[in-house]
């Protein structure tokens, strides 16, 4: 009885050592000043191939100069640029039933130039005034056929959000074989039948660079291997305008998990003590595929990789309440498990994921090394199934619990210290499983 409660002192006695560390290092006017910056209106929502988002980079740039770390093996600097190619394109007509549509009324996911004038052209969908548009979207979006889709005019608000999308275009790595992809056209209209069409559609290309921003703190003991703690700092720009605010701030979305990743760069420099190479890495382009951590992912050893963190949206209380995140992937590996136990003695507790028809863990920046093989998971407090400001103009710093991030952010210095030190291994997750 006295070594078992000789070793919990010991356990309590470590935790708080680290603790205290912790809340030294990790300070909230730090954090604040990070998330203000990358939120703020000059950075115009750091749409992808944007002067904000260049902006954004030169900052996250500069930190990571400030804190001292270095730039990844065969680098020069931070900044790890590649180049994309974007096909973008204009419905120049819209016919139905007769009636020409407004520009607003209209959005293009396509990659080719197309011309419909026959009803045997495409297929024909209806999503009806009661019908969840974002769970139809999904449908279509991977159906792989062409697709005429009318949307009852109840759902004008993501539509206006998935034109936005459309406008983007379609980026593709510059050397990439790039396959024609299967038109789909939505239309905002009431109707009950479609009589008539006739659609025509153009496009163009243009190279185009974008930058994921990345730098490490190499390990002592084992510096070939990795952790890699990583965020997206980019965001949808500027959307269709709401209450006269038409920038979308983004400051949930991700600039939460970025601030992360640079408070928690900040900690383990200051620390020096990490025994594995710690990567911090802000990825660009994951609002339009995922392209920053697949460039990424393609330049690190997976085999070589012993997790990732990866960080998106902690700015409001999980709907497990305060002091607690959910963690994608839960039943992958053990990497959950090991963090908690790090946890032992403090009151924040990290859950499995409880939205597992959104399918997060496939949809954020750990996904392509989680195909590898990597314990790589998205860490987040998001309440995405109720969550109104997601992808809206009102994702801004004022609608964020800063207590709640800064909690967030120390507990994920204190749960992965086992890994840090090389203590810790988590199991490997299933390779190319879906």
């Amino acid at each position: 009885m006295k070594r078992i409660i000789t070793a919990i002192a010991l356990v309590a006695t470590a935790t708080c050592g680290f603790a205290q560390d912790v809340d030294r290092l990790i300070q909230r006017d730090d954090v604040e000043r990070i998330i203000k910056t990358l939120s703020a209106d000059d950075m115009q929502g750091r749409g992808t191939f944007t002067p904000g988002i260049e902006k954004a980079a030169k900052f996250i740039d500069n930190e990571f100069n400030t804190i001292g770390l270095k730039p990844l093996v065969g680098s020069t600097g931070f900044k790890q640029s590649f180049s994309m190619v974007k096909t973008s394109g204009v419905a120049r007509e819209v016919v139905i039933n007769g009636a020409s549509m407004a520009d607003d009324q209209v959005a293009v996911i396509a990659n080719t130039p197309f011309n419909w004038s026959r009803l045997s052209d495409t297929e024909i969908a209806m999503v009806s005034a009661d019908a969840d548009l974002q769970t139809e979207y999904r449908k279509f979006a991977t159906a792989g056929k062409k697709q005429l889709v009318i949307v009852d005019p109840k759902h004008a608000a993501f539509f206006a959000r998935l034109k936005s999308f459309a406008k983007g275009g379609r980026p593709a790595f510059k050397d990439a074989e790039v396959k024609p992809q299967a038109p789909v056209v939505y239309v905002l209209l009431k109707t009950d039948a479609v009589k008539s069409l006739s659609i025509a559609y153009e496009t163009k290309t243009e190279e185009m660079s974008l930058s994921n921003v990345a730098g490490m703190l190499p390990g002592k003991s084992k510096a070939n291997e990795y952790v890699v703690f990583s965020g997206h700092y980019d965001h949808l720009g500027i959307i269709n305008s709401m209450d006269g605010d038409s920038i979308a701030n983004g400051a949930d979305d991700d600039a939460t998990g970025t601030t992360a990743v640079i408070a928690l760069a900040r900690y383990f420099k200051r620390l020096n003590n990490n025994e594995r190479t710690l990567i911090f890495v802000a990825f660009t382009a994951e609002e339009i595929g995922g392209y920053g951590s697949q460039y990424f992912s393609k330049n690190l050893s997976a085999d070589q990789t012993v997790a990732m963190f990866n960080i998106e949206m902690i700015g409001k209380a999980s709907k497990f309440g305060q002091n607690s995140a959910f963690i994608t992937g839960f039943e992958r590996s053990d990497f959950g498990a090991i963090l908690q136990k790090n946890l032992e003695g403090t009151a924040f507790k990290f859950h499995p994921d409880p939205y597992p028809e959104q399918q997060l863990f496939y949809r954020s920046d750990n996904a392509t090394l989680a195909r590898l093989g990597v314990p790589a998971h998205s860490i987040s407090t998001d309440q995405i199934d109720t969550d109104k400001l997601y992808h809206s103009v009102k994702d801004e710093f004022s609608s964020l619990d800063v207590s709640n991030i800064v909690a967030t952010i120390k507990a994920i210095a204190l749960s992965s210290r086992g890994i840090v030190s090389g203590k810790d291994t988590p199991t490997r997750v299933a390779k190319l499983e879906r």
